[in-house]
């Protein structure tokens, strides 16, 4: 089995194009001593290069390959396996397009891979190689600002927080993370996460819970994530609320009792957004459609929640078209170093763009990403790079700033 592994990156400066050629010297022996075959195409300014061999070999060369200062902005764009090599000369071979056009180059690489395994015109290591050749991979790859262009600075102006539970015989607490437009400094909403008595994970708390009462203890606790909205104040920001999908249709009224919680606690419906997770299997569709006919028509805002993660997908958003969608940490984390990630969030962004759908990338933690996805087209952002969750409470948020030079 020959394990098949293409990336795409950048000329870094400190490296000068002239000793492309003795590179590739030395990296021929290198491969060769690996029984790693393959390609190096260099446009002047990016590399693609194409690796084949035993996938322990591909492996540990690639992780050299990132630690490389040579170059930047590595993108993991294919892997794949077959029975044989594309490209059989172990080592590596340089085609350079400084000096040669765009068809002759592709002409070159189409016999270097021609030997015995035809490099067919509608296999994906060919597409990819054709798409840096002529180029048109960049019209997916929009300009974005240097992450090292930023720095986070704290705001402490909303914190509110308390030490311990807010009230008396509280069954669970809830955490609070706010989701924000960071280029804009607002916050768009807050999300109230659920803990378990001691301030545990969600899985403690549900853990604790008999299996036929998991639905009734998910719709019930939503009480008190309306009471800590209003014991902290959240004034006029909306409030997101999880919710498993069968809690709207195992609990009779369920839409009614939600709509009394949020009543009792000072705030109006129109102020609540429902993320629906994708944790469950959705039975009895008749019934939960319903019930998100109920919510909207009460004013209360529907999501999907960890999009990409669970069981519904696609077809909760083809059904109920939601006003926001979560993309599941997943998909984000590292998407700046993984192509087909970025396929996928800019086939998601360009869909909801078309359904007037807003979307929220989940688990931002790294500048990087959160450079990448803005240059994607997402303004709005969930995550530790932003902001952690407070315990009974509001916590700091960090706001970009742009560094001067």
């Amino acid at each position: 089995m020959i394990s098949t592994l293409i990336y795409r990156s950048r000329l870094g400066p400190s490296f000068e194009p002239s000793k492309l050629e003795e590179l590739v010297c030395v990296s021929q022996s290198r491969n060769a001593a690996l029984k790693i075959s393959g390609i190096l195409l260099f446009d002047g300014t990016h590399f693609l290069q194409v690796l084949e061999g035993p996938l322990e070999s591909v492996n540990r060369l690639y992780d050299k390959i990132n630690q490389d200062p040579r170059h930047d902005s590595v993108v993991e764009l294919m892997r794949d396996y077959a029975p044989k090599r594309h490209f059989e000369n172990l080592g590596m071979t340089l085609f350079d397009l400084r000096s040669d056009s765009p068809r002759t180059v592709l002409r070159s690489v189409i016999v270097a891979g021609a030997l015995k395994f035809n490099l067919a015109s509608d296999g994906r290591v060919y597409k990819f190689i054709k798409s840096f050749i002529r180029g048109s991979w960049r019209d997916q790859n929009l300009p974005q600002s240097e992450p090292a262009s930023w720095c986070f600075v704290p705001d402490r102006s909303l914190v509110r927080a308390s030490p311990g539970p807010l009230f008396v015989d509280q069954p669970c607490q809830f955490a609070i993370q706010p989701i924000v437009e960071p280029l804009r400094g607002q916050i768009s909403s807050f999300e109230a996460l659920i803990r378990s008595p001691g301030g545990g994970s969600p899985q403690d708390y549900f853990a604790s819970i008999p299996a036929e009462r998991i639905h009734e203890a998910d719709l019930l606790s939503k009480e008190w994530a309306f009471a800590l909205a209003k014991k902290i104040g959240i004034g006029s920001h909306k409030l997101s609320i999880n919710l498993l999908p069968m809690s709207l249709v195992n609990i009779p009224g369920a839409v009614d009792i939600l709509l009394d919680q949020i009543t009792r606690n000072g705030l109006v419906p129109e102020q609540v957004i429902v993320e629906v997770t994708e944790d469950e299997v959705i039975s009895g569709y008749d019934e939960f459609t319903t019930a998100i006919m109920q919510l909207r028509s009460a004013g209360i805002g529907l999501a999907i929640d960890d999009f990409g993660a669970g069981f519904a997908g696609l077809s909760l958003l083809t059904k109920f078209q939601p006003g926001e969608l979560k993309i599941d940490r997943s998909i984000i984390t590292d998407i700046h170093l993984h192509g087909p990630k970025q396929a996928i969030l800019n086939a998601i962004v360009k869909c909801c763009a078309g359904l007037e759908i807003s979307v929220v990338a989940e688990g931002v933690e790294k500048v990087e990403e959160w450079c990448w996805l803005e240059a994607a087209g997402i303004k709005h952002f969930q995550g530790y790079l932003f902001a952690r969750p407070a315990l009974n409470g509001v916590p700091a948020i960090s706001w970009p700033v742009k560094v001067r030079r």
